[in-house]
């Protein structure tokens, strides 16, 4: 009998789509990877509304399939994880979504760009920066609570601060460089989930370039001397 292999709707673009994909890959988990652009509206769909009613990704079709591996068995542990997870939904998703929205990616979802709403979302970004670092990450081992490897709130947390990478260098560098913990938890959530994180971010990587591509000729454009005939 042919077993039905995991299914996961994902735009890479997402931050939970990413994490969802390298939790699987560092779990073994054999699946099936099913693109849906979100820019293009592929989960507006009647298509993927049958296969997620709320039309959000990631969305996973299986009938027995059960995230345990990278989850904590100790149930104190679970509820601590739980606690952050529940924290960075309210915290630092909310923070780093509506200022890339509002920076950057807004045309692309067909949103326009909204200076205002951008300066509120910096606030909670750098709040919830603050705690991260003096809180959340204020254990002896390398990634959240202590812990000696990442968890799946690692993932989420770290692949949600990779949004920033659209942003321009200098940009990004003024948010993220007065945390010195959240950059080395950054980088040692990469090298410990590698090879598969820095497949799941070269399309972020590429959105970067093509952003700096765009400003470059912004700039360019508003510097050139304008010519008006004398009448």
């Amino acid at each position: 009998m042919m077993v039905e292999k995991l299914k996961v709707f994902a735009d890479r673009m997402s931050q939970p789509s990413r994490a969802v994909l390298i939790f699987c890959r560092l779990n073994g988990i054999d699946f099936e990877e099913i693109k849906v652009d979100i820019s293009k509206g592929h989960h507006l769909s009647s298509e993927f509304r049958e296969v997620n009613p709320l039309q959000k990704v990631p969305a996973i079709v299986h009938g027995s399939f059960n995230l345990s591996e990278r989850y904590p068995s100790d149930i104190f542990r679970r509820a601590k994880i739980n606690s952050v997870m529940d924290w960075h939904h309210s915290n630092l998703r909310h923070g780093t979504v509506n200022y890339v929205v509002n920076t950057v990616l807004g045309p692309a979802t067909g949103r326009p760009l909204n200076p205002k709403a951008a300066a509120e979302a910096e606030k909670v970004l750098f709040s919830s920066l603050s705690k991260l670092e003096d809180v959340w990450l204020n254990g002896e081992g390398r990634f959240l609570l202590g812990g000696s490897q990442p968890s799946i709130a690692d993932l989420s947390m770290v692949c949600e601060l990779m949004q920033l990478e659209v942003l321009d260098e200098k940009n990004r560098s003024r948010i993220l460089s007065p945390y010195k913990k959240v950059l080395q938890w950054i980088d040692d959530t990469r090298a410990a989930t590698n090879p598969h994180f820095e497949e799941m971010h070269n399309i972020l990587y590429r959105a970067k370039k093509k952003f700096e591509q765009q400003r470059s000729r912004v700039a360019e454009t508003s510097t050139e001397p304008s010519h008006h005939s004398k009448m």
